[in-house]
């Protein structure tokens, strides 16, 4: 397995954690869910982008 194919990996691995708890966090609400849920967001869209990056180099790369 090559290294690209491992940052995508970890970058969809990162990609669920982050809309994983930024669901738990909206669900659940209070002062947590004012404070957090929109970075959450925020950082959800930045690593998804980041590892849909990734998905299209290797693609270039590798086929």
């Amino acid at each position: 397995m090559n290294w690209l194919l491992i940052l995508i990996i970890i970058g969809i691995f990162i990609t669920g954690g982050i809309v994983l708890v930024g669901v738990a966090t909206m669900s659940a609400g209070g002062e947590f869910n004012r404070k957090y849920s929109n970075k959450l967001m925020r950082a959800r869209v930045i690593s998804q982008f980041t590892t849909l990056l990734l998905v299209v180099i290797y693609l270039l790369l590798y086929t």
